[in-house]
């Protein structure tokens, strides 16, 4: 376990940090678009590519999560007041929640509604429930819920990363982005 105070992220956590905050907001706008089309072949094309993106999506977190118990993050600033440092770790740990709850109702809704998930249309995964078409429309509505949640609070991180840049000007984004020890970011602010 790498214990060491640190005042960046490693290279890992920053590539697997925006590997994931991309996919989910690609896969969050192809849900959106995809959802309201006419039944189709590109439809269910679009469909299979969701879900595809959502269990890539899953099994990244469990790498990044895994790789996140071996290396500490860098400390907060010295200057943060504790109520920020509170918001900051439920923040954090409802992000992770989320980034597993999304991809695993999708899952079992999937699973519900009678439609294997094959990833990548090569490897069939086992389907968690049987086909039920109530639960299956209700695990719609928990997936979107969830969906939307976890849109709001990636939103409200953006927002935060922005403010401790641009208004606290301090290091809390600057240790996250891939090419800050490569830059002066001071230019930035």
């Amino acid at each position: 376990m790498s214990l060491g105070s640190t005042t960046r992220y490693t290279g890992v956590a920053i590539g697997l940090h925006w590997l994931i905050a991309f996919a989910i907001v690609g896969t969050f706008a192809l849900g959106l678009y995809m959802h309201e089309l006419p039944l189709s072949p590109q439809k269910l094309k679009l469909y299979s590519w969701h879900k595809w993106a959502g269990v890539t999506i899953f099994l990244c977190v469990v790498l990044r999560l895994a790789w996140r118990f071996s290396h500490r993050a860098p400390e907060l600033p010295a200057a943060m007041p504790a109520w920020q440092r509170k918001v900051a770790e439920a923040t954090h740990v409802l992000l992770y929640l989320l980034m597993f709850a999304v991809p695993l109702s999708g899952w079992l809704m999937s699973s519900a509604k009678g439609f294997q998930t094959v990833w990548f249309g090569v490897l069939p995964l086992p389907d968690l429930l049987g086909k039920n078409k109530e639960l299956g429309d209700l695990l719609q509505e928990v997936h979107e819920l969830l969906n939307f949640s976890m849109a709001a609070l990636v939103v409200a991180h953006l927002g935060a990363a922005l403010k401790h840049h641009f208004v606290d000007r301090d290091d809390v984004l600057s240790r996250m982005l891939p090419l800050a020890g490569k830059t002066n970011l001071g230019e930035m602010k």
